[in-house]
């Protein structure tokens, strides 16, 4: 029996103050695939993150992740399901007001089932997981640099050890260099731990060094979704303006 979607939309309709963002939107992600996705600014790329969460509700159509519906009204189901998945937001989202260590161990912390050894020992293995050592965890989210504020961000991300992880613009604020090495930290967990990702960027060389597969958000639709190279093929007027004509740059 094979396995369900990690991620499957169908019929989403999606509207604020009576403009529409997604109409009839549908999409299906397998275990294991990275998906770029892409849509020009107002595209609702970040509602449509907000509605995998479980963070929004759309006004029409079905979420379902792991095979499971956001609308299911068993909350256990839906807390075991949230586990299953990890964020990360585009400027970190820490808390402000807490210690690197306690930013990590706030999820941990929340099972109300680990004690105080345990979590030490999960968090210090989160930062090392990031490339960061048990000495950073004393630091506060104001002393960070912002390549070090995307990896704590990470490691809070990967506190649960998700199966599903979300990325908003993962590499935005960072120069070229931190940029490259963001981006070869994300593929080398995402193998190691088997995940599957979906991340909203704009930037082409984070899109062709992690992503596996390509949505185009566009027309309030996913109007394309393939391998790279398939959509190298699309004749559509975002994506001849995103790649700026030579779509060479996505392989």
């Amino acid at each position: 029996m094979s396995l369900p979607p990690v991620i499957e939309l169908e019929g989403v309709c999606t509207s604020f103050r009576g403009t529409a963002v997604h109409r009839d939107l549908a999409l299906r992600i397998d275990e294991g695939q990275i998906v770029g996705l892409l849509g020009g600014s107002g595209s609702g790329k970040t509602t449509l993150l907000r509605e995998i969460l479980g963070l929004h509700r759309p006004d029409a159509g079905v979420v379902r992740l792991f095979g499971v519906d956001l609308n299911e009204p068993d909350v256990q189901l839906q807390r075991n399901l949230r586990r299953r998945l990890g964020m990360l937001f585009q400027h970190g989202a820490l808390f402000s007001a807490l210690s690197v260590f306690d930013n990590i161990a706030f999820p941990l912390r929340e099972l109300r089932c680990l004690d105080g050894d345990w979590i030490r020992r999960l968090v210090h293995l989160k930062l090392a997981m990031v490339g960061l050592g048990a000495e950073h965890g004393k630091l506060m989210p104001a002393e960070l640099s912002g390549g070090m504020v995307k990896r704590v961000a990470l490691a809070r991300a990967l506190a649960l050890e998700p199966e599903l992880l979300l990325l908003d613009e993962p590499t935005a604020g960072l120069d070229p260099d931190r940029s490259q090495n963001f981006v070869e930290l994300i593929g080398d967990l995402q193998r190691e731990l088997g995940l599957t990702v979906v991340m909203v960027t704009h930037d082409l060389n984070t899109l062709a060094g992690l992503a596996t597969h390509v949505a185009v958000l566009a027309d309030q639709h996913i109007m394309a979704y393939g391998t790279r190279a398939e959509i190298m093929t699309v004749d559509h007027p975002f994506v001849t303006g995103f790649f700026g004509g030579d779509r060479r740059k996505l392989l």
